[in-house]
């Protein structure tokens, strides 16, 4: 019986970046919806009922279950079942992962902020010389 190898592509952390790839898809895909990322606002800090994170939405208990299912799928919901009850916590892992792979991109917008760091500091040593030759011309002090 012969046996049959497949090659399996992993990067330099030893993870296959395929299954990564698909992690991060399915994470940034739960945080694009608003009532998603309220239910994620919810949880941060406590366990919840399903019934009590669907309190505040105004629709069916139904709809804001098939929400938590995305964020259950994606990572970011633990749900703990006992019987019908259903808690849910928040798991923030999967949130690391997308902030580790955006912080790769942060060097674009960190370009910006130190721009803008630099024009400031230009303004505020335009400001200084000028009060400066305020202050040393004659007339520009008060006499009591």
């Amino acid at each position: 019986m012969k046996t049959r190898h497949t090659l399996r592509v992993v990067d330099e952390t030893g993870l296959d970046p395929d299954a990564t790839q698909e992690r991060l898809d399915r994470v940034f895909f739960a945080l694009s919806d608003p009532l998603r990322r309220q239910i994620l606002e919810r949880l941060d800090g406590q366990a919840l009922l399903v019934s009590e994170l669907a309190a505040p939405f105004e629709i069916s208990l139904q709809a804001v279950s098939r929400h938590i299912q995305v964020l259950v799928q994606a990572g970011l919901i633990q749900q703990e079942r006992t019987g019908r009850i259903s808690r849910c916590s928040l798991d923030a892992g999967p949130l690391l992962d997308a902030a580790v792979w955006m912080n790769r991109y942060s060097k674009y917008w960190q370009q910006q902020f130190d721009l803008l760091a630099a024009t400031l500091a230009e303004v505020d040593e335009r400001r200084m010389k000028r009060s400066t030759r305020k202050r040393a011309e004659p007339g520009s002090s008060r006499k009591k």
